[in-house]
């Protein structure tokens, strides 16, 4: 079975934190040219640019997951996939109802832009996406899987916006079987620093705030690029570690 590489954590110019160049058609030419086959993307609390990544993408080779990377009431980023448009943004919905209302501060956040197909910035959202919502983790872990998505905690390893930084640890009850770690350190190291990972299965993401941050994090054994296949095996760079059926 042939690999599939994939980056399954990325963010637009809907995001205040991405960079300006960060629109869906510069994004699918960056993962196209570094050899990705599937990207996610992955914006603060909103899903708003993600169909016309999916269109962008139709014709290409490259394979764009709709997704999400919410912000829990425990500050916590978790990171939710999902197979079809319809589902996240059932989840936007859930999302912007939890979502406080505080205006946008462009000149300290960064401004965040929904664009159309050509790369033309149609409008931008005042409410602020980088914040918590009310959603607690189990909430939100709820809420996806009722919707047939996938929730990896984000960046498990970093020292801010992660379950183990803000809870201190992983709750068992949360039945979690994969996490995200964040791709510029090494896998050995991660295993050592954070013992209790040990029954997990980890994957690597950019979580891509620049065109030069994507990259081929890691490298599923796969024979689809549908998220029920991606639920079901997924090998960590080149090794061939495989995933139970989550």
């Amino acid at each position: 079975m042939s690999g599939i590489y994939a980056d399954l954590h990325m963010h637009t110019v809907l995001s205040p934190c991405g960079d300006l160049l960060m629109t869906p058609q510069n994004i699918i030419k960056q993962a196209l040219g570094v050899g990705l086959d599937i990207i996610a993307i992955t914006d603060h609390n909103s899903a708003e640019n993600v169909e016309v990544a999916i269109k962008l993408a139709k014709d290409t080779p490259l394979t764009v997951i709709p997704g999400m990377e919410v912000t829990t009431s425990e500050e916590v980023h978790l990171v939710c996939l999902f197979a079809n448009l319809k589902q996240v943004l059932q989840l936007q919905e859930i999302v912007y109802k939890a979502l406080p209302n505080i205006k946008n501060k462009e000149e300290v956040f960064g401004p965040q832009i929904i664009v159309n197909s050509n790369d033309q910035y149609v409008k931008k959202l005042d409410r602020l996406l980088l914040t918590a919502t009310d959603l607690t983790v189990k909430q939100v872990i709820k809420e996806v899987r009722k919707l047939g998505g996938l929730v990896i905690p984000a960046h498990i390893d970093k020292k801010n916006y992660s379950l183990i930084s803000n809870l201190g640890f992983i709750p068992p009850d949360l039945n979690l079987s994969i996490v995200e770690i964040y791709s510029k350190v090494d896998l050995e190291e991660i295993k050592l620093k954070f013992p209790q990972l040990e029954n997990y299965f980890l994957i690597t993401s950019s979580d891509a705030h620049y065109l030069e941050d994507i990259a081929k994090s890691i490298k599923l054994r796969l024979n689809s690029k549908k998220l029920s296949k991606l639920k079901k095996v997924i090998s960590i760079n080149e090794e061939s570690k495989k995933l139970k059926d989550i």
